[in-house]
């Protein structure tokens, strides 16, 4: 990944969190975080990964990937991009990941 797909990646994830945030009307939408954003090199294609506090994670992703294209558009006008990616929303494991394995060494503890 080159140094200017990461930089429009970054950008992309700022903003996203900001519409998210402050513009959509979808309080589930309200709920998200986004972690990363990996981008092509030819700039078509924007893989979003998120994560969330609410138990379901499919129905989040669905949401997103549903908003995907009001997403785009606001995206269009905050980004000075000779085109815009598409998105595509992803749910970040790796926070469940991380916490499983905290669990797995608290339990390690009390063991000893």
């Amino acid at each position: 990944m080159s140094l200017k797909t990461k930089r429009i990646g970054s950008a992309i994830a700022r903003e996203i969190s900001v519409i998210l945030n402050e513009e959509a009307r979808n309080e589930v939408l309200k709920n998200v975080g986004i972690t990363c954003v990996t981008v092509d090199s030819d700039l078509t294609f924007a893989k979003v990964y998120f994560m969330t506090r609410l138990d379901d994670k499919e129905m989040v992703e669905k949401e997103l990937n549903e908003a995907a294209g009001f997403i785009r558009r606001e995206l269009a006008r905050a980004l000075n991009l000779r085109s815009t990616p598409e998105l595509r929303f992803v749910y970040d494991k790796s926070l469940d990941y991380s916490e499983k394995i905290e669990q797995i060494i608290d339990e390690i503890k009390e063991g000893e």
